[in-house]
């Protein structure tokens, strides 16, 4: 047994690493206060995530007929089907396509800035460029993307417990999304809510519900995930000058670069899991239902599996992180995060150096444990 850390303490989002250490030494670790397991080690974290007969998404008997789980939080055969009609729309063919159009966003947003040597890259290119992104993708109103940030904040704030806001966020959001499903049957057109709305296997169809829950789902996900993880590349490129200065000397490694972050300072921290089956971990013995937080961060520094996981490097190969998942529940967006990331990093090097903060005060952090990113970050640089 063992007593977990306040997980919404703001010391605890800034440096939670010691926990994941420590972790990794008594890994799995059984937290009374929360009724819960704690899986640190990339052996153990694989093992449940690759698993999906034995470990089950969603939170089990508390769901109710009339909530279906959404695709994140259900498993085959339900999962299957929803996963294999959302990819009939969102095709790595479609993805390839935007990336003429990312960087122009990109471009576009980055071009006033670099005349100012400064801004908050927040506010400036990790926020607006996969928010634009999505509802281009989607097929919304660029206008409406404050309101989209706002409904994601309320909705991310409120994972693991951090705040109240998301279940009203998520009403607004099925409201508005509903009208657009309406108009899209009657009319489509070329965007991902109309082939949603058209998507069809063996004469199967989502339901306005299931599309409700996935727009949802792609709007929140599709924004977090990459405004978290341009914005942490600069937090480690801050801290490691030198291995950035290998970046801007060769451009060709901006990929690999991304990659470790994504490893060192994951957007998504831990991911949860169920036991379908009274179940062995490393000796112990997890109960049917008992849940399980899976510590992807934890796993990503795993001496057994990275030589030298505190180290920061840009180069480094293999690097099997599972910041994005693995298994039938591996994130969809994936690769749309990596090629927004890779833009967004390949035009603002193009236009900047010398990285710097301007504020010596804590950065506020993302406010819930599952995932790690800032909301404001502050930066001068050098115009190239």
């Amino acid at each position: 047994m063992a007593q977990a850390p306040n997980l919404q303490d703001p010391a605890f989002l800034e440096n939670p690493f010691p926990f994941y250490e420590m972790g990794r030494q008594m890994s799995p670790l059984f937290i009374p206060a929360a009724g819960m397991w704690m899986a640190f080690r990339y052996s153990e974290c694989v093992g449940i995530l690759k698993d999906n007969e034995s470990w089950l998404s969603g939170i089990g008997p508390a769901e109710t007929a009339d909530a279906e789980p959404t695709m994140l939080s259900s498993n085959p055969p339900r999962h299957t089907r929803l996963r294999g009609l959302v990819n009939q729309a969102f095709t790595p063919r479609m993805i390839e396509q935007l990336e003429p159009r990312l960087r122009q966003i990109a471009g576009e947003l980055l071009d006033e800035a670099a005349k100012r040597g400064e801004c908050d890259l927040v506010e400036a290119l990790a926020y607006p460029l996969p928010v634009i992104a999505i509802a281009e993708i989607l097929g919304v109103d660029p206008a409406r993307r404050q309101q989209f940030k706002d409904w994601s904040d309320r909705i991310v704030a409120s994972l693991g417990g951090g705040g109240a806001g998301g279940p009203a966020a998520s009403g607004e959001m099925r409201e508005y999304f509903g009208e657009l499903c309406a108009e899209r049957r009657a009319r489509p057109r070329n965007d991902l809510i109309s082939g949603l709305v058209q998507a069809e296997m063996e004469g199967d169809r989502l339901s306005l519900e299931e599309l409700l829950q996935m727009l949802v789902l792609l709007l929140v996900a599709g924004n977090e995930t990459t405004t978290n993880l341009i914005g942490n590349a600069m937090l480690e490129f801050m801290a490691h000058p030198t291995e950035l200065a290998k970046v801007e000397a060769d451009r060709s490694l901006i990929p690999s670069a991304l990659e470790e972050v994504l490893r060192v300072s994951s957007p998504v921290q831990a991911t949860v899991r169920r036991a379908a089956r009274d179940i062995d971990v490393s000796g112990q013995r997890i109960d049917e239902g008992q849940r399980v937080v899976v510590w992807l961060a934890a796993a990503n520094r795993d001496p057994e599996q990275f030589p030298d996981p505190l180290t920061f490097d840009v180069a480094r190969t293999p690097n099997r992180h599972i910041s994005f998942g693995m298994g039938i529940h591996f994130c969809l967006g994936a690769p749309l995060a990596r090629l927004e990331a890779k833009i967004a990093w390949e035009e603002l090097l193009k236009r900047a150096t010398n990285f710097r903060l301007v504020t010596d005060a804590p950065l506020p952090r993302v406010p819930t444990f599952i995932m790690r990113g800032v909301t404001s970050l502050p930066v001068a640089f050098d115009p190239r």
